[in-house]
């Protein structure tokens, strides 16, 4: 249904820096009628609105992420004290952290089998013919950012080759994490929890759009973390302003700076993982070493020690670098209340840790060819698997002055399968391939020389320190006093050095320590304080489709519509906010509303969006329809509505939280009317 726009009450918009005018006449639909004219009745400047507190008793963070996920939760009665999931068994030697792989198993008839370490050593224990009807999915997070026509329909493709549901999958993996999570609250819970006690929180890179976040929000809809009629029980965090969020809280010793170290064959850390700090915070480091024992992280009631150096108006950027995406947010400090605002929208690209792994597999088709490692991923995709777990031992291992290689065993299904399928040996096949940086060992393995490994990382490094360059150009982004290095990529010393190296001298770099659990921990503290950050920046321009008074000269003629013997110029944009745009916390837009048709029970609104700010007409290039708002018309109260010119119903949409909300009233009765925005059914 098209959408139809009432002229706009200056009074209505409550976005700052947005300079909008009323339309200088009512405006009405091209081709549709289904939403008459109507001139808002006046009202007064309304305050930011604010959060209804909920009486919530825990707090529950799922970190979803490529290629590991986690979780972690707080009491509200103790927000001082984060517990950690449970260790889980089956972990990877040399990993520190709590985490599990995103790994998911499900059996032949799509049933839910195991999730983490126990999915991975499932199938890897199945017989190759058999996992060819298991499906198995690994790193599938990714998918979700890549796909530009995401819906509830959308499937992703198991290592088997077989297909089902993305939704579904990821309400598995949800699942998975909601029980597991209730148990330990269970157990550490003096009273008994009712659903509506918990607060959900789960992580999203800051750059997906707004179909991805609806979309992890409908997974946890299937999985029953929460219900639709309590959509404000659950919080999507996105993970830069998590880690920043958590950053606020850190004390000295709880951080490694890479610009106080010499650089030099990686680094010399302490066993713990941090660098050696003077006997004043030797307790302190013992405190935070029986924590970590204890799986119970303190943090400060307020800011940490670490923010006192900071000055009010101070400015830094938290680099996320995951498995998937690097996300990079500019936040300002706000003293003395520790609050923050975003300076510039998000951004950041597909440069995550998997970028390493897919060119160890270009490496491999480069040595064995493309149509080889197809099929032998096709027939032994629990083989496969084997490898590429053992590639990921190794790469956490690599450092920027190793001067010996590193090996990495070949599944014997690996070594037979190319033999029946070439008629040769791997080493002959690596003796052909003329690549002298990697050979076959006389153990029966590859050999990576440190040329090698060196050559897998930098593309990947390289992209990350170029956006992150990029970034710091920007005006709004001058005087950068620090840099945070936070996810699990940030532990690989290759990633530090080289972004010590080129970024060093611009400002300093710091790294918490447990760097992979710092976005975990932040949404905890998110989901305890949702007002934390105050001002954030619009990744986009939104806005509706409108018709306005044609005007000679000004408007195209080929917008020209003459309706009822006026014309009109179609496809104008009535813009929302516009990209990078400061929206503060609670402030909304309003637009006003009325049905057509006297018991018109729905009114439909497409929104339209664009990458910049110089939009005029929704046929603008780079500009798509991206969503629609629903509102469902309660039926009229009698006496109330005299024509239904005079009913009125006010949208207001909110954009400066991490979700685009909108809510609705029919005036006339002062009635709630259902109102949803839709990003998936497009």
């Amino acid at each position: 249904m098209a959408n139809i726009l009432q002229p706009l009450d200056p009074n209505s918009l409550q976005v700052p820096g947005e300079n909008m005018l009323a339309p200088s006449s009512p405006s009405i639909g091209r081709n549709d009628c289904s939403i008459a004219p109507l001139t808002p009745s006046a009202s007064p400047r309304p305050e930011a609105r604010q959060r209804k507190s909920r009486p919530f008793s825990v707090v529950v963070a799922i970190d979803f992420g490529t290629t590991s996920s986690g979780y972690a939760f707080s009491f509200t009665g103790d927000p001082e004290a984060i517990h950690m999931m449970r260790r889980w068994e089956g972990g990877d030697p040399g990993v520190a952290n709590q985490k599990s792989p995103t790994s998911l198993l499900l059996t032949p008839e799509l049933k839910f089998h195991s999730f983490g370490f126990a999915a991975r050593d499932s199938y890897h224990d199945l017989d190759p013919e058999e996992a060819q009807h298991w499906l198995y999915f690994d790193k599938f997070k990714m998918k979700i950012h890549s796909i530009s026509d995401l819906t509830m329909e959308t499937e992703l493709e198991a290592v088997s080759g077989r297909r089902v549901k993305a939704i579904e999958v990821f309400a598995h993996a949800l699942r998975f994490f909601k029980e597991h999570a209730l148990k330990e609250v269970k157990d550490q819970s003096s009273s008994v929890l009712e659903r509506d006690e918990v607060r959900w929180v789960i992580t999203v890179p800051a750059v997906w759009r707004q179909p991805a976040k609806q979309f992890m929000r409908e997974a946890a809809y299937l999985a029953e973390l929460v219900s639709h009629d309590s959509p404000e029980q659950l919080l999507i965090a996105l993970e830069p302003e998590a880690a920043s969020i958590y950053c606020r809280k850190l004390r000295l010793h709880q951080v490694i700076d890479l610009s106080l170290r010499p650089m030099s064959n990686g680094f010399s850390l302490e066993s713990d993982g941090s660098r050696p700090f003077d006997s004043s915070f030797r307790q302190a480091r013992e405190q935070l070493r029986k924590a970590r024992h204890s799986r119970t992280f303190l943090v400060e009631s307020g800011t940490g020690e670490f923010w006192s150096e900071m000055q009010t108006g101070d400015r830094y950027i938290v680099a996320d670098c995951g498995g998937g995406t690097v996300d990079l947010t500019v936040h300002q400090i706000e003293q003395p209340q520790g609050t923050l605002k975003e300076l510039y929208k998000a951004s950041g690209g597909p440069y995550g840790a998997v970028g390493v792994d897919l060119a160890f597999e270009a490496m491999l088709c480069q040595i064995f060819g493309e149509d080889f490692i197809d099929s032998f991923k096709a027939k032994r995709p629990a083989a496969w698997v084997d490898l590429t777990i053992a590639f990921e031992a190794r790469k956490r291992t690599a450092t920027p002055g190793r001067s010996n290689g590193l090996n990495i065993s070949l599944p014997f299904s690996f070594i037979d399968y190319y033999k029946r399928h070439r008629g040769q040996s791997v080493e002959t096949a690596l003796r052909k391939s003329n690549m002298n940086i990697v050979k076959w060992s006389s153990q029966g393995m590859l050999r990576l020389t440190a040329e090698a490994m060196n050559e897998l990382f930098q593309p990947t490094i390289n992209n990350i320190i170029k956006h992150i360059e990029e970034l710091m150009k920007k005006q709004e982004v001058q005087g950068v006093r620090f840099l945070f290095l936070v996810g699990g990529f940030a532990e690989s010393p290759m990633l530090q050095q080289a972004v010590q190296n080129a970024l060093g001298q611009t400002c300093r770099i710091i790294i918490p320590q447990d760097v992979g659990l710092t976005i975990l921990k932040g949404a905890v503290l998110f989901g305890l304080d949702p007002t934390v950050v105050r001002v954030r920046r619009c990744p986009l321009t939104y806005g509706v489709g409108v018709l306005n008074r044609f005007v000679e000269g000004r408007h195209p003629r080929d917008k020209l519509l003459v309706k009822e013997g006026r014309e009109w110029c179609t496809d104008i944009l009535d813009r929302f906010v516009s990209v990078d745009q400061s929206v503060a916390l609670g402030e909304v837009v309003r637009r006003s509303y009325t049905p057509a048709r006297t018991g018109q029970r729905k009114i439909i609104i497409n929104i339209y969006c664009s990458a910049t700010d110089d939009v005029v007409y929704i046929s603008d290039p780079g500009v798509r329809k991206c969503g629609a708002i629903t509102l469902d018309l309660p039926e009229a109260l009698p006496g109330t509505v005299a024509g239904v010119e005079r009913r009125e119903i006010r949208a207001t949409m909110q954009f400066g939280d991490t979700e685009i909300k909108v809510m609705a009233v029919d005036v006339a009765s002062e009635r709630t009317v259902r109102a949803t925005i839709d990003f998936l059914s497009n």
